[in-house]
């Protein structure tokens, strides 16, 4: 039988901010609330270092608290304890989130669907990360994942892609994209004005405009520059303008691609993330003044990126 740990605690009254702390890394943990004052986790050497370490700190904040070692005295207790962490209701809703995004296929924007697919990943990895005992509903959450994951890439690679004639003139052009603005459709945006043509002329269509006459359009279905089966709109105009070679706009793909699509995590991906969402929240509605915030987070990542030619 699995041993437990078994947390006594008596909590600082005197101390709201020391008794919230408490009380979320007992909840980051995955604890589970027997009674009050009274937390349970399984025995492993994980968990008994993070509650002898909170328990010091418990200590320390006019509080008490002991970490007592036992074991269940039959399978039926054990069972019962078991069950204290089963997580099937979180991953039950996690499935019914995916399976109700079906519904948009064929519909709405396959990148806007894979972004909360990613989410949605997220939120998978976060509960299994505190799934001490799996069941069967991990499993399902899981295949219902990668099925959703599989049908939506399927349609952003079969979506209609204009491919852009080698031959169009690409300086004083205006260019056209749809809101919402996200990763991929800001990082193109600041691609353009800096790399491709400073006097571009930038428009946010709404979902149900038409591209204008002669714009070029990027970073939705049937645009010159959409995103493919393997790549997002970004990465496809790095290739198409022969723009890849540069390995900074090639480093900043790696982010735009794992933000919009997933896969292998990059470790600035979360500070341009929290960086790109402060400035959708401080702009609002206004797009151009968030691309003038944005701009300037994918500059600072360029001069980072950017290794002068060695002579």
């Amino acid at each position: 039988m699995e041993g437990w740990l078994i947390t006594i605690a008596q909590l600082p009254t005197e101390d709201p901010a020391a008794r919230m702390r408490v009380l979320r890394t007992l909840e980051s943990l995955g604890a589970a609330v027997m009674r009050e004052g009274a937390y349970l986790l399984p025995d492993n050497p994980t968990n008994r270092q993070a509650l002898e370490a909170l328990a010091e700190y418990i200590g320390k904040s006019a509080g008490n608290a002991q970490v007592l070692q036992v074991n269940a005295t039959s399978p039926g207790q054990q069972d019962h304890l078991r069950r204290l962490f089963d997580r099937s209701a979180r991953y039950d809703a996690l499935i019914k989130t995916v399976e109700s995004l079906r519904v948009g296929f064929g519909q709405a924007d396959p990148s806007a669907i894979s972004r909360v697919l990613h989410k949605q990943r997220r939120e998978f990895e976060a509960i299994a990360a505190l799934d001490f005992f799996p069941t069967e509903s991990r499993s399902r959450a899981e295949n219902a994942l990668f099925e959703a994951d599989a049908a939506v890439k399927k349609l952003l690679f079969t979506s209609s892609q204009t491919r852009l004639d080698s031959s169009e003139r690409l300086l004083r052009r205006a260019w056209a994209t749809r809101k919402p603005p996200w990763a991929d459709r800001l990082a193109c945006a600041w691609l353009i004005r800096r790399f491709v043509d400073p006097e571009a002329t930038l428009t946010w269509l709404d979902k149900s405009e038409e591209l204008p006459s002669g714009a070029l359009g990027f970073a939705f279905d049937g645009a010159h520059f959409a995103t493919s089966e393997s790549r997002v709109a970004y990465e496809e105009m790095l290739a198409q303008l022969q723009l890849a070679k540069n390995p900074a706009l090639a480093k900043i793909g790696t982010i735009v691609h794992f933000l919009e699509m997933g896969g292998t995590a990059v470790p600035e991906a979360a500070g341009v993330q929290t960086l790109l969402q402060g400035a959708v929240r401080r702009s609002g509605e206004n797009v151009q003044e968030l691309l003038a915030e944005v701009e300037k987070t994918f500059d600072l990542l360029y001069e980072a990126y950017y290794e002068p030619a060695k002579r």
